[in-house]
């Protein structure tokens, strides 16, 4: 396994695409100061996924894509892409030549592709787990990590000796491990507090159902009353009508009598007062006749 090539578009001071080919044996950049050499460091440690500004010589992500010069406009994306000899399997792939790129557009969006399939960052790390090629490991050599190999301290040469181990992939599944285990704990938790409020409200609905039930019995019970009341109040309203029933009949019968006798009177009042009217007319006829009679003894 072996560093083939490598291409940049867009990267610091590459405006265009700039391919770099490297072959078998010992590769030297030179050139005088402020040419990029150092840039193209940079491009290696940003492709294999680097997130730290600080270790890319900027302060923020975003001064990676070209800015422009005087003659030249800015551009709004940088890709850098890296092509890697596998022919000799150092790579778990089963691909003899891979392709590692990485895109950044000012907008803040960022892509990474696998021979130019989207992919993520772990599967890039992964893939790089314990070969000695990463952002961090030992086959890109700052001059700070020269000072770190050369420290009195084993921490800062420890992890230089893990890569070189081949350990910093099971230590890296070891952290993954440790965060789901922390992830689950929390999942535990959370399904505990949900667990237990679930059963509080199981509880409580026992107690409503039980409520429920009992208001149901209750109200099978009240309709059962209800129904007997209403049938005593039935069965006296059925006597009541009778009896009124009786009495209408007896006031019927009372009225039919009174209008027959009133009937009656009605024609005997009528009967007299035609005899009224008769002797009315005797009496007007005997006082036409005492009339004449006073005329005819005064004319005598």
């Amino acid at each position: 396994m072996y560093l083939k090539k490598l291409e940049l578009v867009g990267f610091k001071s590459f405006p265009e695409k700039t391919q770099f080919v490297f072959n078998t044996g010992i590769t030297c950049i030179v050139g005088p100061n402020g040419c990029g050499k150092t840039n193209l460091l940079d491009a290696l440690r940003w492709v294999l996924g680097e997130q730290k500004t600080s270790l890319l010589r900027g302060n923020k992500m975003e001064e990676v894509i070209f800015a422009g010069t005087r003659t030249l406009k800015p551009l709004g994306m940088a890709e850098v892409s890296l092509h890697i000899d596998n022919r000799t399997g150092g790579l778990p792939s089963q691909y003899s030549e891979i392709t590692i790129s990485r895109r950044l557009f000012r907008s803040g969006e960022s892509e990474y592709l696998l021979n130019k399939v989207p992919c993520r960052l772990k599967d890039i790390s992964d893939l790089f787990a314990d070969t000695g090629l990463g952002s961090h490991a030992y086959s890109i050599i700052q001059q700070d990590m020269i000072d770190a190999i050369l420290s009195d301290r084993a921490e800062d040469r420890r992890f230089l000796f893990e890569e070189a181990a081949g350990i910093t992939k099971y230590k890296h599944r070891k952290k993954a491990a440790e965060r789901k285990l922390e992830a689950t704990e929390q999942d535990l938790l959370r399904l505990k507090d949900i667990l237990s409020e679930v059963t509080t409200q199981v509880t409580s609905l026992k107690r409503q159902v039980n409520k429920a039930e009992r208001y149901k019995q209750i109200s099978e019970e009240l309709k059962g009353w209800n129904l007997y009341l209403a049938r005593v109040k039935y069965d006296r309203l059925l006597e009541r009508k009778k009896e009124q029933a009786l009495a209408v009949r007896a006031h019927e019968d009372r009225k039919l009598a009174a209008e027959s006798q009133l009937d009656a009177r009605f024609a005997d009042l009528e009967q007299r007062r035609t005899t009224l009217t008769d002797l009315d007319h005797t009496v007007t006829d005997q006082s036409n006749t005492i009339l004449s009679l006073s005329e005819e003894a005064y004319r005598l």
